[in-house]
């Protein structure tokens, strides 16, 4: 069976009942989990990229400010806690930098998240690892050297954790994708895989499943013309409950390989052959 996470990430646009409008259309569509992003804006947003300024529905603000709009805090995330308790589905979040993986260690979440922008910070890895949790790692904006370095970290940490095969573009145009680094990782690696995906559609999580992955991940909204820079990257109620019910099918579909003649062909051969 493939675990389906529906990431939430930032697309509740700071709002806790947007949030919360986001947990139910995971539950009602039978996803497995729910995933947000938690950062210090001070510290994981890069210096050049702080006073650009960008239109925002509070305002002509600054990018800096315009994260920091994004962010939950203890307040809200205690309300998470109860609620995701409440609707008895998992939650957890990916932590961009130090402050926040500490903050997420107070709510003993089930699983860690490496987003691809952490992918390359060692001693940020290093400190996912000992804390040996489940750890969810996507591969975007990386090579095949940077991931030699992340699994041999978990690896010596004794760290159970999925790599994620996923392209870090909002929206993944299809010849992006390169859907065979799926295989790549599971034969090269001999670990779990996953696919997180960032395109406008459901066939490249349908096929990661038949090449391997155990775990999908896509960004969920309430509509793709919301405010906000993964919405267009994401999928409505009717996409997550098509995608969740086609992947569930892969495993049936393509069977164990050995050709055989199945019992609703017994009946055909009687009536069709003659010899």
């Amino acid at each position: 069976m493939v675990f389906f996470i529906a990431e939430i990430g930032i697309n509740h646009n700071g709002d806790i009942n947007i949030a919360k409008q986001l947990i139910d259309l995971a539950v009602e569509c039978s996803c497995d989990a729910v995933k947000f992003q938690k950062r210090n804006p001070d510290v994981c947003i890069p210096e050049s990229m702080k006073n650009h300024m960008r239109e925002t529905p509070w305002g002509y603000i600054s990018y800096l400010d315009y994260k920091k709009h994004l962010e939950f805090g203890e307040k809200e995330y205690d309300e998470i806690q109860k609620y995701c308790h409440k609707k008895h589905i998992d939650w957890f979040a990916s932590a961009w930098d130090f402050d926040s993986l500490e903050f997420l260690d107070r709510y003993d979440l089930p699983y860690n998240k490496i987003p691809s922008a952490m992918a390359t910070y060692q001693s940020f890895i290093d400190a996912v690892a000992k804390q040996g949790k489940k750890t969810f790692i996507s591969t975007g904006m990386c090579t095949i050297e940077n991931v030699d370095k992340i699994v041999k970290i978990f690896t010596l940490n004794n760290c159970p954790f999925v790599l994620n095969h996923c392209v870090s573009t909002y929206p993944a145009r299809y010849e992006e994708l390169n859907l065979n680094v799926i295989k790549t990782l599971k034969n090269r690696y001999g670990c779990e895989v996953g696919y997180s995906g960032h395109e406008g559609d459901l066939l490249p999580s349908i096929l990661a499943v038949c090449f391997g992955a155990k775990y999908i991940e896509r960004h969920i909204t309430l509509r793709r013309d919301m405010f906000g820079t993964d919405q267009a990257a994401s999928l409505e109620k009717r996409g997550i409950e098509l995608l969740v019910r086609d992947t569930q099918l892969v495993d049936v579909l393509l069977g164990d390989g050995e050709k055989r003649i199945v019992p609703g062909e017994e009946e055909i051969i009687k009536k069709q052959r003659y010899f």
